[in-house]
């Protein structure tokens, strides 16, 4: 126990300033002072639909991108697929796999893409098109490792590289993460706590041309997308066919106020064939533009695997909606 407060204490002494604040006013936000903001787009349709209340859920693959301690909550070797239909026609996947080495160990890796098409290259005397065009597109590649330390606290590691590409300039770095995983005893409730991207500043390099023939090589350097989570799940209801699992979480992102996020979900176990119907809710709050989300899924095992399908509704207040799809294969 007490190697698990230091860690605690040692994660949130990288990730919170002196001046953060519990649930600051909207008008203290940080908007704007971070690059790579794919990296914080969530993955899975599961996470989605719970309000990415899940870093104390994480027991799928999907916890390549929520919390590396929780590859050894399942047993399975997995590989995940998940497409999210992002805003403004942006297309945003991730491709996954999980190697149970034994039964305390895991490895995992996993590759994140988000691409949009082609746009036309405007100027200030050319305000309708140049008749050029212009690409954008991010990729990242991680590495994870993960330890169950005993029956009850697990910890995991990722090492991210990314990419970003905005025409001719390119950005790169490489990030970490760091998350645990903790079963209190008090019935099936657990505590998790995450930091996720967290590494040095990144700068575009490459060298645009201006107009007058004016070229521009300099670039103003930027901090990742660092964010540090707590979330605590239970179930408060649970029998042999029915489950209900409740998760709470608190975000502090590094460029934004700190918000909370709740969800819900319900299982149901169809034992003639074998399989599971899910259905969930959440909620953020204190984060703008976004509020509720909603979704549903199935789980069938097949002779010597399982196929698990999860949907995901979430609800931009202007921006309109996003839809996320997710697929795993467990072996």
């Amino acid at each position: 126990m007490k190697k698990f407060l230091i860690i605690i204490l040692a994660l949130s002494a990288i990730t919170f300033e002196t001046k953060g604040q519990l649930f600051p006013v909207l008008g203290g936000q940080r908007a704007g002072i971070s690059a790579a903001q794919f990296l914080k787009i969530g993955v899975g349709g599961r996470a989605a639909a719970l309000g990415e209340s899940f870093i104390a859920m994480a027991d799928d693959a999907s916890s390549l991108y929520w919390n590396p301690a929780g590859l050894v909550q399942f047993n399975e070797d997995q590989i995940i697929f998940s497409h999210n239909s992002w805003l403004v026609d942006i297309n945003h996947d991730f491709l996954g796999a999980v190697y149970h080495l034994t039964a305390e160990d895991a490895i995992g890796v996993a590759l994140t893409s988000l691409s949009m098409q082609k746009m036309p290259v405007t100027t200030e005397f050319a305000p309708f098109g140049t008749g050029e065009y212009f690409s954008y597109g991010d990729i990242a590649i991680a590495f994870t490792y993960s330890k169950k330390m005993t029956d009850q606290f697990s910890f995991g590691g990722t090492v991210r590289y990314m990419e970003e590409t905005l025409d001719k300039l390119k950005m790169r770095g490489f990030m970490i993460d760091l998350g645990t995983y903790y079963w209190t005893g008090l019935g099936t409730s657990r505590f998790a706590v995450a930091v996720t991207n967290f590494g040095n500043q990144l700068a575009p390099d490459g060298e645009v041309v201006l107009v007058g023939k004016r070229t521009k090589s300099e670039w103003q350097s930027f901090s990742p997308p660092t964010l540090f989570r707590i979330g605590f799940a239970f179930e408060p209801y649970q029998t042999d066919q029915h489950r209900i699992t409740t998760s709470l979480q608190l975000n502090h992102p590094n460029d934004n106020s700190e918000n909370f996020a709740i969800g819900t979900e319900y299982e149901f176990k169809e034992y003639t064939f074998n399989s599971s119907f899910f259905l969930r809710g959440g909620y953020k709050f204190n984060v703008e533009e976004q509020n509720y989300s909603f979704g549903a899924g199935v789980k069938v095992t097949m002779l010597f695997t399982t196929l698990t399908f999860d949907y995901a509704y979430a609800n931009f207040t202007k921006l309109g909606e996003a839809h996320r799809l997710s697929l795993i294969l467990g072996i």
